[in-house]
């Protein structure tokens, strides 16, 4: 072999050579993230509905267990559909009636107002706190005075009460805090001669927070006589999903939807974004997603 094929067999890929290879390796990549690009694009779509879907499936199951627990005719949603509140409940009972001619044990007095205990017929079956509210035959807004609203207007209380003392899993006495509303000349007992034990108000209300809306639960704050009004007191609150798409009809259950009334129906709507492509704050909204579901609530008083 001479000293000139050598050389030309050693030699390497001149400078043409490479930038060809270069442009052709270029082209095919082009068209492969075209025909790749939609595929993966469709797939990262699909995921942040599906995660949209999720936020807004799993903020409806909450509301919807807690709306379930509301005091009987306490249900209330805001003139443009952003809040709801209702008295959420942790328990109830029966309570002993003068009725029942039972010789032992203290009758709930609906005539007596000095008489500020009554027994509770089989025990409690949760644990009660001074922070608690005993309430007898609700009858909801506008139905004074069977409206345990009416606690936030002092004097205006009459069918419910605090209670005074911390009674105990099974406890069979409860006590009332300053005196016995129950007793009144207009008294209003329950027919199946019950009570139910509330714990707080609950609101959830669709508002602006960092420049995006919000679904809040808020809890823990004192009972107030409109939705409207200020929430005083310790006051709880938890976001339960972001990005949503709309405040407005997110909750439908009053004047508005008197049928909605009539059948105890609270219609839930919620609309959530997906989160847009690489966007890690969900600050930004991408396409909605909207789910609706119907709570039934028990208004049996």
């Amino acid at each position: 072999m001479n000293a000139s094929r050598l050389r030309r067999l050693q030699r390497g890929f001149t400078l043409v050579e490479a930038i060809v290879a270069i442009v052709i390796i270029g082209i095919l990549g082009a068209v492969v993230a075209v025909f790749i690009r939609a595929p993966i694009q469709g797939y990262v779509d699909t995921v942040a509905r599906a995660e949209a879907s999720d936020e807004a499936d799993l903020a409806l199951r909450r509301m919807a267990r807690e709306i379930r627990l509301a005091l009987p005719n306490s249900v209330r949603v805001s003139a443009d559909g952003d809040a709801i509140e209702f008295l959420l409940t942790k328990t109830g009972g029966r309570y002993l009636a003068a009725e029942d001619g039972a010789t032992e044990g203290t009758p709930l007095d609906f005539a007596n107002p000095a008489v500020t205990s009554f027994t509770v017929v089989g025990g409690l079956r949760a644990p009660l706190k001074t922070s608690d509210y005993i309430v007898v035959y609700n009858l909801g807004p506008g139905m004074e005075p069977a409206d345990a609203y009416a606690f936030a207007r002092p004097g205006s209380a009459r069918n419910i009460a605090r209670v005074a003392e911390p009674v105990a899993l099974g406890g069979g006495t409860i006590k009332l805090a300053g005196g016995n509303p129950f007793a009144r000349d207009d008294a209003m007992p329950s027919p199946g001669r019950r009570f139910h034990v509330v714990s707080t108000p609950v609101t959830f209300q669709c508002e602006t927070k960092g420049g995006q809306l919000v679904l809040t639960r808020y809890a823990g704050y004192d009972i107030r006589a409109a939705i409207g009004d200020t929430r005083t007191g310790t006051t709880q609150a938890s976001v339960l999903a972001r990005r949503l798409a709309s405040c407005a009809g997110l909750f439908s259950y009053g004047s508005a939807d008197a049928e909605l009334r009539r059948s105890a129906l609270v219609l839930l709507s919620l609309g959530v974004h997906a989160r847009v492509s690489g966007d890690t704050s969900g600050d930004t909204g991408g396409g909605a997603v909207r789910l609706v579901h119907q709570v039934h609530v028990d208004n049996t008083p």
